[in-house]
């Protein structure tokens, strides 16, 4: 419960399921009509849900849109929300010759956007989410209207200990060993990131089978990888920041996240100084699923 408000799904009647929706993604796990747009080569799996002002929801790894399942139950009501899987996660089919990087997700994405026809919009974004959504969203400022901006980050990070140990331990030889054999990225990362939710098998199963064998699983390797070896899109990224630094932004921090630490924050905070903070205290990596009461009231409060 938000409040005095109920987070609120939409009815039976709307679940309209397509064909190429697994059976473990349920309608009454997932209460959103699954839809597919067909995108250079790839098969694009999204939600799109609710009226009014949109919000485009942008993961990370290992998630898909599943993650914000809570959130959107909860702002639909109020917004349009758009939530979409990168090639190669969650339900979405990537072409042969996709190479799983950052950029590549990005431009992607813009390209989403652009067939939907989005013209104006506010990103909500975390992990991986945040270069990838901010990178599309810096090469089109004009079409946003606020920054919603969960635990990430949007600059190189070479030469930081805590962040190369990450990248050089699941995005190196240990990793290219354990994610695609064990599913190692899921396994250990989802449990680790949620520090207030319990998460049920049927939940955790929505996290796991979408990647069945090892090549599918690889896509979760890349992104730890790029962590070091994306160092010039990221550059690049921080760089254009500055054509979004007037946009209101709301910050939306999880203090108990195990890879996104206060820094991060205050270096953010710099870049965008119209913001607004909340603290999601106790809450680790997947806040969304930690605490989407709180978030919901907060987006509320922020953008409508």
């Amino acid at each position: 419960m938000t409040g005095n408000r109920m987070v609120k799904y939409p009815q039976k009647s709307r679940m309209l399921d397509s064909e190429e929706r697994p059976s473990f993604l349920s309608t009454e796990l997932f209460p959103f009509r699954s839809r597919f747009m067909d995108l250079d080569g790839h098969r694009i799996h999204y939600i799109d849900e609710g009226n009014g002002p949109t919000l485009v929801f942008y993961h990370g790894n290992p998630t898909y849109s599943f993650l914000y399942r809570k959130v959107i139950g909860g702002l639909l009501s109020n917004f349009r929300c758009i939530a979409f899987d990168y090639p190669g996660f969650g339900l979405s089919k990537a072409a042969a010759t996709y190479d799983f990087l950052p950029q590549s997700h990005a431009e992607v994405s813009k390209r989403f956007l652009e067939k939907l026809k989005i013209r104006k919009y506010s990103p909500v974004m975390s992990d991986w989410g945040g270069p990838i959504g901010l990178n599309v969203a810096s090469l089109q400022p004009d079409r946003v209207e606020r920054l919603i901006i969960g635990n990430t980050f949007a600059w190189p990070v070479n030469g930081d200990f805590h962040f190369e140990a990450f990248s050089r331990f699941f995005g190196g030889f240990p990793g290219i060993w354990i994610i695609p054999r064990f599913h190692a990225f899921v396994r250990m990362l989802i449990p680790a990131g949620t520090k207030r939710a319990r998460l049920s098998q049927e939940e955790m199963n929505a996290y796991l089978l979408p990647m069945p064998d090892g090549p599918s699983r690889m896509p979760t390797y890349i992104f730890p990888r790029e962590i070091r070896k994306s160092k010039e899109f990221l550059t690049r990224l921080e760089e254009r920041l500055a054509t979004l630094r007037e946009k209101p932004t709301l910050f939306l921090w999880a203090d108990a996240d195990i890879a996104f630490r206060k820094t991060e924050l205050h270096r953010f905070q710099s870049h965008f100084p119209r913001n607004a903070t909340t603290i999601l205290k106790g809450s680790g990596h997947f806040l969304w699923e930690d605490d989407p009461e709180t978030i919901i009231d907060t987006i509320l409060e922020f953008a409508s």
